[in-house]
């Protein structure tokens, strides 16, 4: 969800996440340099923001690689953070790679029971990641937007 129909965060919900003692990884394709970097920023910043020690970013080749690093580490974490960037080519590529991931990330998260934060981008041009990738000028920052919706809902799940 972006835009208008984004919900919004107020500090004092991640505040919650910090003082709680939550851990959060984030995994991370490497595709895609510039805009992986801007997401795994937006990320690192809602850490902050949230007073999450720093957390651990492990980079895997590609974002069909997610899901099962994301399986490998989210039993030692609070929540984990899903990051990549997948642009439309020119073959059917593209679906099956933005399938996979989404699946398989949603797999993760409901067979763990541990949150992904799932900040996977799926855009018709490298225009459009940039946009979405909290770089400077950037109309939305996913990076930002998974790390906090992964915090919450592991907050939700403490909560019980």
């Amino acid at each position: 969800m972006s835009g208008h129909g984004a919900p919004l965060v107020g500090a004092n919900e991640l505040a919650a996440a910090g003082e709680s003692g939550m851990r959060a990884v984030i995994v991370a394709a490497s595709w895609h340099t510039q805009i992986m970097d801007g997401l795994v920023d937006g990320a690192l910043r809602a850490a902050a923001d949230a007073g999450i020690k720093t957390p651990e970013v492990i980079r895997v080749p590609g974002t069909f690689e997610l899901p099962v690093a994301a399986s490998r580490l989210a039993h030692s974490y609070d929540t984990v953070i899903a990051l990549g960037v997948v642009i439309r080519g020119g073959t059917p590529h593209f679906d099956y790679v933005c399938q996979g991931a989404t699946l398989g990330l949603t797999d993760v998260s409901v067979r763990t029971g541990v949150p992904v934060g799932f900040g996977v981008l799926t855009c018709d041009t490298e225009e459009q990641a940039i946009a979405r990738a909290g770089l400077e000028g950037s109309i939305e920052d996913k990076g930002y937007e998974a790390m906090s919706a992964g915090l919450q809902t592991a907050l939700v799940l403490t909560r019980r």
